[in-house]
């Protein structure tokens, strides 16, 4: 395995234990689905397929340095397609595929900025989405059954890797930001970047080879991606996979499959807890043990004791024990993982004074009857040969107890946002990450996002996108709306909600107004609006520099809502 030790052997992702020649017959992956029996990938089958997809890839034209996206579902095959795309030199890059939740307009477009922007080769897709793709990009789209033709074409004899050796500081694939729109901002990481990162989080989470790795998440997110996908395959441990969709249908195939399987790591979203927890049925519990899990690391969102608590008192019965549930703060310009916390310990809980926090900028310890408590989980220590530091709002460096921007420097960084010379991610060699925080006994405390972006379900909202579609519907004042996220201690994650000025007074057609704004949201993006707001003129608060202040209106919101 990699570990920091050895990480000198490891040159490029190549190196990964499922393309080397041993333990052939062991599981790379297990596919699972609901209803349906297992898929069992063996490495040498791992081995023949990205062989044979390799030289399909080549029979297409691509070689070193070419950028393939792969738009598909969650299956084998785009598995099959990114590893092929390591293996010939090229750029891959998963991206979310076309969904009922997605307008195709808005798609396509961004899709087609994407392609223009990043200069992009090849597209990969499904076969129901090729056409369309076809026709809006200026690159070639192929789909799954001519993917496949092409796969096939090269006949039954098995086919040995023949992998192209890049230098080891270039770029091995991208990921994309996850926002509402505006997706083409690429995050490159090479190489050395990508192995560093799982040399420390490795040594972080003590992986062994005795691990079994457990993920419905998304392949197109640093947390499904790396942890879920990358982690498992190139340090040689079972990878049972399944997809988002059917997980979110059927929570309980996560339980089922860790039980079956002997899972012992899983990532997840806070959302992810919650859903869980209410959603599992009885019925399919039954017979079900979680006490052979080491960890369910919880990342990706502000974590929250509540939702933890949830969980924990929903499968105890199971055998689920409270140092099982882990802490980790990542992001996808630092490849993945930038703290964690130990195996086997509950995360240390930092009670303060809630005002203090607010209005100070400073996380002063009370008791926990205090009347003005509040919770926070810590994300950890930093890995290995990560830094973290808080800064204010000049750039300096903050003691301990005090709230600021989280920077971070590392050798497991971005490269650079791919062909975005106009993006600069760093500082002084330090990455700015946008997250406010604190540090408290050398541990990480995350406060919450410095530019009001939204963390729904997982998914990262930008207001202003959300606002920039509900001005442009009728019988909105244009400039005069405001996005936010509440949130919802039910749900476990952040509700969007809008606010928005109108001139209409009359009942009905307010209603009609709300109607249209949320069926807008809904077709031009990936959020479904909780709240919609109709308020006449000059509700909304500006700043000083005529503003629209996000967390002042959040705050006169509420307060009326209380009322």
């Amino acid at each position: 395995m990699l570990t920091l030790e050895n990480r000198n052997s490891y040159r490029t992702l190549i190196d990964a234990a499922v393309l080397s020649a041993r333990d052939q017959e062991r599981d790379a992956i297990i596919y699972v689905a609901s209803g349906e029996e297992a898929i069992h990938v063996s490495w040498a089958d791992f081995q023949c397929e990205v062989a044979r997809y390799a030289a399909a890839l080549r029979a297409l034209g691509i070689g070193p340095r070419d950028l393939v996206i792969i738009a598909h579902t969650q299956n084998l095959e785009s598995i099959f397609a990114f590893w092929s795309a390591l293996a010939v030199g090229a750029i891959p890059s998963m991206f979310p595929t076309l969904t009922e939740k997605l307008d195709p307009q808005i798609y396509m477009q961004n899709m087609s900025e994407l392609v223009a922007l990043s200069q992009v080769r090849l597209v990969l897709t499904t076969d129901a989405l090729a056409p369309a793709l076809d026709s809006h990009v200026g690159c070639a789209v192929v789909g799954s059954s001519s993917l496949s033709a092409a796969v096939g074409a090269l006949g039954e004899a098995p086919l040995q890797i023949d992998a192209a050796q890049p230098d080891p500081a270039e770029i091995a694939f991208l990921q994309h930001s996850s926002g509402t729109t505006g997706l083409q901002k690429g995050v490159a990481l090479s190489h050395n970047a990508v192995l560093n990162q799982l040399a420390s989080y490795s040594d972080a989470i003590a992986l062994s080879e005795d691990d079994v790795i457990v993920s419905w998440l998304p392949l197109y997110h640093d947390m499904g991606l790396i942890a879920g996908f990358l982690l498992p395959l190139v340090q040689g441990v079972p990878l049972v996979l399944m997809s988002p969709f059917d997980w979110v249908r059927h929570p309980a195939l996560l339980l089922s499959a860790i039980d079956e399987f002997g899972g012992t790591l899983t990532w997840l979203p806070n959302f992810a807890y919650n859903h869980m927890a209410r959603r599992v049925r009885e019925r399919d519990m039954e017979g079900l043990s979680l006490a052979g899990m080491r960890m369910y690391i919880n990342c990706s969102e502000p974590v929250r004791k509540d939702s933890h608590d949830l969980f924990q008192e929903r499968f105890a019965a199971l055998g689920l024990r409270p140092e099982q549930l882990a802490v980790s703060y990542a992001m996808a310009e630092n490849t993945f993982g930038v703290t964690q916390t130990p195996p086997g310990e509950v995360p240390a809980l930092d009670i303060v004074d809630r005002r203090a926090l607010e209005e100070q900028r400073s996380a002063v310890p009370v008791p926990p009857d205090h009347a003005r408590a509040a919770v926070r989980v810590s994300c950890g220590q930093p890995i290995a040969n990560t830094a973290v530091r808080v800064l204010d709002e000049n750039g300096a460096s903050l003691p301990e107890r005090r709230v600021g921007e989280l920077a971070v420097n590392s050798d497991c960084m971005l490269s650079e946002y791919y062909r975005r010379p106009d993006l600069q991610p760093f500082q002084d060699g330090w990455y700015l990450t946008g997250d406010m925080g604190y540090m408290a006994g050398g541990e990480v405390y995350i406060i919450g996002r410095s530019k009001d972006l939204i963390i729904n379900a997982g998914k990262n909202v930008y207001p202003q996108d959300i606002e920039a579609i509900v001005n442009e519907v009728a019988g909105v004042h244009a400039g005069r709306a405001v996005a936010f996220g509440v949130y919802d201690r039910r749900e476990g994650t952040e509700l969007v909600a809008v606010v928005a000025e109108v001139d209409n007074e009359d009942a009905q057609q307010r209603k009609e107004i709300g109607k249209r704004i949320r069926q807008e949201v809904a077709r031009q993006s990936m959020v479904t609006l909780s709240y919609v707001k109709l308020v006449g003129d000059k509700w909304l608060i500006k700043t000083s520099s005529g503003k629209i202040a996000r967390a002042a209106n959040r705050d006169k919101w509420q307060r009326e809502r209380d009322q």
